[in-house]
């Protein structure tokens, strides 16, 4: 072993993660990469990574010390950053500030679901102030961010509406208390653990984007992220901003994370808003997944680093992989309108010749076209 409290590889050469969830003792690589590196090869480095927003790297904004004070005693990480757009001449900028929080659960899994709940609410009050005294307008959560992500793991309590029809469902609260809508879940995963489609079905609300006070949003719910034409119809039905709240583990996605989000931005011409959960949730009951693996107890751990990406395909450092913390991010909605001009994706698109490739596909004797 290399070290004994951040071991990453060991004498037979296999890669072992920190227990903590650490990069190597980093809450991030973006914080690891900081620590490590020269501020010059730093600098390249994350231009690199992480893009440049209209030809330099994200501002950071100056965070309340109300904020910072409750991220100190809360001990959650806590980050701002600014998207700008270029000036227009008829447009005055179009700035909405956007909050991401992620979290790991309050209590063990097999504590009454009333008191998780209610444990859940008690540990997110002081980050939710937190938002709140920065001036954020819209604020999202996690997927299933009110329990455990217990689905899978036959921890199942059936509800009797809807004809016992359950959907996973994300609610739009709009800034006056009142609903302004919901969606649900489009794409149900059967891959690895997360067999969910025996616990809930698939939506049935389409594709939809909320007008708000702030911009038009919609939400894809986890899964979603991994089909492209998902992320297309929200595109095609006017979102400047979409939110990806998610529950996924290391194990399973943590390479392709920071891919799919952003990759939908950019072909997209919207901001893509990703949160994860933190953490990891072991349950009473050991299940499997029908992969051939032995029983296990847990998911394996939910890696949070949620990230906020551009239409310009600058994105933010994320979020820590093993704590709860805040995103902040103002974002200049004129800079979607911006890309599509300058790229003119929509216009040259040709989804003519693809809709009769799909009505072709979707028949119910379907071969390719193969020369």
């Amino acid at each position: 072993m290399e070290s004994k409290d951040d071991e990453i590889v060991a004498e037979n050469g296999k890669t072992e993660i920190p227990k903590d969830g650490s990069v190597c003792g980093f809450d991030s690589l973006h914080r690891l990469l900081q620590s490590s590196l020269s501020p010059q090869l730093f600098q390249e480095v994350s231009r690199l990574l992480l893009g440049l927003n209209c030809g330099r790297a994200l501002d950071t904004i100056a965070i309340p010390e109300p904020a910072k004070s409750l991220s100190s005693k809360h001990d959650f990480d806590l980050q701002a950053f600014s998207f700008r757009a270029e000036k227009e001449s008829l447009r005055e900028p179009r700035i909405v500030r956007v909050g991401l929080i992620q979290n790991s659960i309050a209590l063990p899994t097999t504590a009454p679901l009333l008191d998780q709940k209610r444990g859940i609410f008690q540990k997110l009050t002081p980050i939710i102030e937190a938002a709140g005294s920065s001036g954020v307008n819209i604020l999202c959560l996690q997927e299933a961010w009110m329990m455990p992500f217990a689905f899978c793991t036959r921890e199942k309590k059936w509800d009797e509406k809807h004809g016992e029809v359950i959907w996973n469902t994300a609610v739009i609260i709009g800034n006056h208390g009142n609903i302004i809508g919901k969606h649900r879940k489009n794409h149900i995963p059967r891959v690895g653990d997360f067999n969910e489609s025996t616990y809930y079905m698939e939506g049935n609300t389409g594709h939809p984007v909320f007008e708000t006070a702030f911009g038009k949003i919609a939400v894809n719910i986890c899964y979603g992220r991994h089909h492209p034409l998902n992320w297309l119809a929200f595109g095609l039905n006017g979102a400047e901003i979409v939110f990806n709240p998610s529950a996924t583990v290391g194990e399973l996605s943590e390479p392709m994370w920071p891919i799919e989000a952003r990759n939908a931005a950019i072909a997209n011409s919207y901001f893509v808003c990703s949160i994860n959960r933190v953490g990891t949730e072991i349950f009473p009951n050991p299940f499997t997944s029908g992969d051939g693996k032995p029983q296990h107890a847990d998911f394996g751990h939910f890696y949070g680093s949620s990230y906020i990406s551009s239409p310009d395909s600058s994105c933010t450092p994320s979020l820590s992989r093993h704590k709860d913390g805040l995103l902040i991010s103002d974002m200049d909605l004129n800079l979607c309108r911006q890309l599509k001009d300058k790229w003119g994706f929509r216009m040259t698109a040709r989804y003519e010749i693809y809709a009769d490739l799909l009505a072709r596909y979707l028949k119910p004797v379907s071969t390719p076209s193969h020369f």
